[in-house]
């Protein structure tokens, strides 16, 4: 993997994680005149949690957004900005950095989302099909048990797999600590799963 003390490699990480510090759920949500997301529900900024104000496109918008801006970390990295080779651990890097961001803003004491949709828009990033198949996989467990953690779960146990299987087992190692980053912030989720009480998709606080 591209060493992590090289400039090129730091600039990657910099930069995608001030991208992914970006908390669009609390600004999104103030901008609506809703208050402080982090009062509402589970206290989290991300879309689900958006969602359970009952504004549909403040959380539809919050989803996009967060997915968005790792996106865009992955793209400016392809671009060779911070250096191009090899272009596939400097995108990483920069995806990585993004997603670091979100869970852990500086902004917000280091207390952020869970990452799900920030997770999907580094896999966009780095190719659209990754991000088809985290989505896939979410959507199908979704429709049958509207327990949005336990789709992200499943999904982004399943993703590397699918990733190696096409053809990609460089990818798909480097996306195991970013996966078992979400499942760790999924900790609580994963407690409430077990015990029954994980709230439903849609359910208002």
């Amino acid at each position: 993997m591209y060493a992590l003390l090289t400039l090129p490699a730091l600039l990657a990480m910099v930069t995608g994680y001030l991208l992914g510090s970006i908390p669009f759920g609390l600004l999104l949500t103030r901008a609506a005149g809703m208050g402080d997301i982090r009062a509402i529900g589970s206290g989290n900024i991300g879309a689900t949690n958006v969602l359970r104000t009952g504004n549909k496109a403040v959380a539809a918008a919050t989803l996009v957004l967060d997915a968005l801006k790792a996106t865009a970390a992955v793209m400016l990295a392809k671009t060779g900005l911070f250096g191009s080779v090899p272009a596939l651990d400097i995108a990483y890097l920069a995806g990585f950095g993004a997603l670091l961001g979100h869970l852990y803003p500086v902004w917000l004491g280091f207390k952020g989302g869970k990452g799900v949709a920030t997770y999907i828009g580094m896999l966009g990033g780095m190719y659209w099909l990754f991000a088809v198949i985290f989505c896939a996989t979410w959507l199908v467990v979704a429709a049958g048990t509207r327990l949005s953690s336990l789709s992200a779960l499943v999904a982004v146990i399943a993703t590397p797999f699918a990733v190696w299987a096409i053809g990609w087992p460089e990818f798909a190692i480097l996306l195991l600590v970013p996966s078992l980053l979400l499942i760790w912030k999924h900790k609580p989720n994963i407690s409430r799963l077990l015990k029954g009480e994980e709230p439903r998709i849609g359910a208002k606080s």
